[in-house]
């Protein structure tokens, strides 16, 4: 029987999650608190009474076990992740889903923006699912299938695994974070009271991707001070700030940079700034799948900075730099198990599993170094963070299947 992922992912885009950067507090958002509230309700109404919503919005459940307890105690507890937010590099509120039936190829125009045109030229993914339902948003908005398509799925199994008392489970953890687009999602997650022996973030985008690899990140600032006066009397007295912040962006490689890189190779990414000739601001992140190679690029932006502070003695300029996450390969290959059983799920649902690493951040890398070693599966969402987000419906229904199938195969492993 098909599941009711569709009816849910529909209701769920339409409520204004988005999160906040440079905000301290965590929710960064109240209306986080929207969609967790409808949540824990659901889940309360599914008969999941073990479900609560914390301070800091975080919503936590646990769906038990319908086996003996003695075979309980044998099957590893499993966590599913997805995150409420939406990013806040599109406009998120006021979202207006719409349904693409029976796509047949070609562009998909968007009715609310005619300059939004999602196309097989720019995704050719797109063409794997001619015949297929589409969703997207109206091209005024993002979609929010990152990660509302997860937080359906999830909950689409939750309901399937109530209803169906043959499917068998262990124990299942449920969390739902907020702010993984800016960075915190689990940041104010007591991660060892979950008592799991394994997670999976269900945020993957292309159907049957799984992802166990990201990149080793760190983001940073640069400060500028500079001093202004008049322009017609500013010889040997002005500092302009602006010029010395261009110098600074000069030394950023434009072929180690976001729009000239793919698949395993890192990047410097400026992504910020503001400036007038008394201070300038620069924001940036980097990013790299070997960890001695982003601590070699974290020294590069120390040693252009430093040369560059020579070259203007009377301005300061002040670099801070943070490590953010780590590559969570090297803890989840310590647990092969996690990820033969997350492609076995993947493959009893007859489709192939596309296996690759993360060009960006996931709530799983922090976890998998907390002790909680979280592999990343699809929730069937593409092309994130944009106006021209979709989500077919075969791809939602898929990742709801993978999720039933992967509780069903730590029972049957268990017990061999």
């Amino acid at each position: 029987m098909p599941s009711d992922v569709l009816e849910r992912f529909l209701k769920y885009v339409t409520i204004h999650t988005t999160s906040k950067e440079d905000e301290e507090t965590i929710p960064s958002t109240k209306r986080q608190f929207d969609l967790a509230n409808i949540l824990v309700q659901e889940l309360k109404e599914l008969g999941i009474v073990d479900t609560i919503v914390s301070d800091e919005c975080y919503v936590i459940a646990t769906l038990p076990s319908n086996l003996t307890p003695e075979i309980t105690k044998t099957v590893p507890v499993v966590c599913f992740f997805a995150h409420m937010d939406t990013s806040p590099e599109e406009a998120g509120d006021k979202v207006k889903p719409q349904i693409v039936n029976n796509y047949q190829g070609g562009d998909i125009q968007l009715p609310g923006n005619l300059d939004i045109v999602i196309s097989p030229k720019d995704t050719p993914a797109l063409l794997k699912f001619v015949g297929s339902d589409i969703v997207t948003s109206d091209g005024t908005t993002l979609l929010g299938g990152d990660n509302k398509a997860g937080v359906a799925a999830i909950m689409a199994a939750l309901t399937k695994l109530k209803a169906d008392p043959k499917l068998k489970h262990g124990t299942i953890k449920i969390v739902f974070t907020p702010d993984e687009e800016v960075g915190r999602g689990v940041d104010g997650l007591d991660v060892e009271s979950l008592k799991a022996d394994f997670g999976y973030t269900i945020d993957g985008d292309e159907m049957g991707v799984l992802e166990s690899e990201t990149f080793n990140a760190a983001g940073g600032d640069i400060q500028i001070t500079g001093f202004n006066c008049h322009p017609g009397y500013a010889k040997g007295k002005m500092i302009n700030a602006i010029r010395i912040l261009a110098d600074i962006i000069q030394n950023f490689p434009i072929d180690e940079s976001p729009e000239t890189t793919e698949k395993k190779k890192g990047y410097y990414h400026p992504y910020e700034s503001s400036a007038s000739v008394n201070e300038a601001k620069l924001k940036f992140i980097i990013r790299d799948f070997d960890f001695e190679q982003l601590r070699q690029k974290i020294r590069n932006v120390e040693e252009f900075t430093n040369h560059i502070q020579e070259k203007y003695p009377y301005s300061k300029i002040n670099l801070t730099i943070k490590e953010s996450y780590k590559n969570m390969k090297y803890k989840i290959d310590e647990v092969p198990e996690v990820m033969m059983n997350a492609e076995e799920a993947i493959k009893r649902t007859g489709i192939p599993v596309i296996k690759k690493a993360i060009r960006g951040g996931t709530d799983g890398a922090r976890l998998s170094y907390r002790g909680l070693p979280t592999p990343n599966i699809f929730s069937g969402a593409m092309n994130f963070h944009s106006k021209k987000e979709f989500v077919p419906v075969v791809a939602l229904e898929k990742s709801v299947e993978t999720i039933i199938n992967l509780v069903q195969i730590y029972v049957e492993r268990a017990s061999e």
